[in-house]
Parts: C-alpha cells; sequence; structure tokens
C-alpha cells in the first residue's frame, strides 16, 4: 500500500493504482485477457451464425424466411441494450458477458453469409455439381463454403476489435470483469474516481484499448483488400 497512486516512473512505467498494482503489468495482462474473450465472442457467433445463414441461403423457402426473421429481430434491437438484459438475467461476470456478446453478434454473419450464399447458388459451378448428382452437403461444405470464407475472414478480423470495446463497456459499467481481474473496462472504471489528480488510472487502460480497436479496423481492411480486390476503390 505504500506504493498506491504512484505517477508514471522509471520503476512504473503507467504508475500504480488505488491498492498499489502496478498499471503497466495489469495492462499486460488485460491484453491477454482482452484477446481471449474477442476470440471467443467471435468464435461463438461465428459457429452460430454461419451455419444458419447457408441454409437459410441454400434451401431457401419458409426455412430461408423464418431464420431472417429471427435474425431481424436481433438486430432490431440495440447490441449493448441486448447484452446488458441478458448479463442482467445471466448475473455479472466475465463468462456471463462473453455469452451475452455471442448472443448479440451472431445475425451479422447470418446476414452475410446468407447474402453470398443466395449469389453462389445461382453460379454455374454450383449448378454442375447439382447435375452430377452431388448432394446438399456436399455442395455446401466443397462450394458454398469455401467461397464464403474471405468474407467471414475479414468479417472477423473488424469484429475482434469491437468485440473487445462491447465487453470493456460491460466492465466499465461493472456487469462484465469483476475486480480484480484485470480487464481494461473495469480498469477505466476503477481510475474514473481519480481521473482529475490520477490521470494515469484511466488514461493508459483506454489507450490500450483505443490502439487494440484501430488496429483490428485496419487489419480487416487490409485483409478485405487482399482478399477482395473486386471492393478497392
Amino acid at each position: 500500500m505504500d506504493q498506491k497512486l504512484k505517477p508514471p516512473s522509471p520503476t512504473h512505467l503507467f504508475g500504480t493504482d488505488e491498492a498499489g498494482r502496478d498499471i503497466y503489468s495489469r495492462v499486460i495482462i488485460g491484453t491477454r485477457l482482452s484477446f481471449q474473450i474477442g476470440l471467443i465472442i467471435v468464435f461463438l457467433a461465428m459457429g452460430i451464425g454461419v451455419p444458419l445463414g447457408i441454409i437459410a441461403g441454400f434451401w431457401g423457402g419458409w426455412v430461408n424466411e423464418s431464420i431472417m426473421r429471427v435474425t431481424d429481430i436481433f438486430l432490431s434491437i440495440p447490441g449493448l441494450l441486448l447484452a446488458l438484459a441478458i448479463v442482467g438475467a445471466l448475473g455479472p461476470g466475465i463468462k456471463n458477458a462473453m455469452i451475452a456478446l455471442s448472443l448479440v453478434w451472431w445475425p451479422g454473419y447470418v446476414r452475410l453469409v446468407q447474402g453470398k450464399t443466395l449469389s453462389l447458388r445461382e453460379e454455374s459451378f454450383v449448378e454442375v455439381a447439382k447435375s452430377i448428382g452431388a448432394s446438399r452437403m456436399r455442395v455446401i461444405f466443397s462450394h458454398i463454403l469455401p467461397n464464403c470464407t474471405s468474407s467471414i475472414i475479414v468479417k472477423a478480423s473488424m469484429d475482434m476489435g469491437m468485440a473487445i470495446l462491447f465487453a470493456a463497456n460491460l466492465g466499465f459499467i461493472g456487469v462484465g470483469a469483476q475486480p480484480p481481474e484485470p480487464e481494461w473496462g473495469a480498469m477505466i472504471s476503477a481510475g474514473r474516481n481519480y481521473l482529475m489528480d490520477h490521470w494515469w488510472m484511466a488514461t493508459f487502460p483506454g489507450l490500450a484499448i483505443l490502439i487494440t480497436v484501430l488496429g483490428f479496423n485496419l487489419l480487416g481492411d487490409g485483409l478485405r483488400d487482399v482478399l477482395d480486390p473486386q471492393s478497392r476503390g
């Protein structure tokens, strides 16, 4: 406790917090936690959204209508508000926050994959595969899904940053990561009470969020240019 609220120095590069903990170390450990959160949210959302999008686009008819209407309902509700409602029902905590954000994120993948599948199922190579007796599952896994992969990768890379930002929002509000977990949003929440005199407590976790979200957005733009050259200009 004799090291609490120390300003940035060679000993503590980002200063210390109200409990004397080194903020630099907590930001670094928080990076690992935030990346884990982002990966889990994105993979869970992809696991729900990609199969539903392919089923809706490939089967069409009432199956497509049913899936897309449910998707529209989820898309009509603000994501953070829905996540707060789900976390409120499940209880605060990082695991429940990841579940809530995954349930918020999947509709975007349904929309993306359904649109791609609708256009791909009319392509000549799909018609040829059907004409020679290929099963639906073979057509999906051999022709539809591989041609959706580049779009899914681009969206996932850009969603990583936004998932980390949303998780930080929940941590800041107090329903996400709980103290003493070194999560960036929770660190900013703790630092806001000391912002006027001890600015470093909230500033450095905030900069970590800024750099991470910006980095993933730039990565997504770069991947889009590489994987989908037609989108340039």
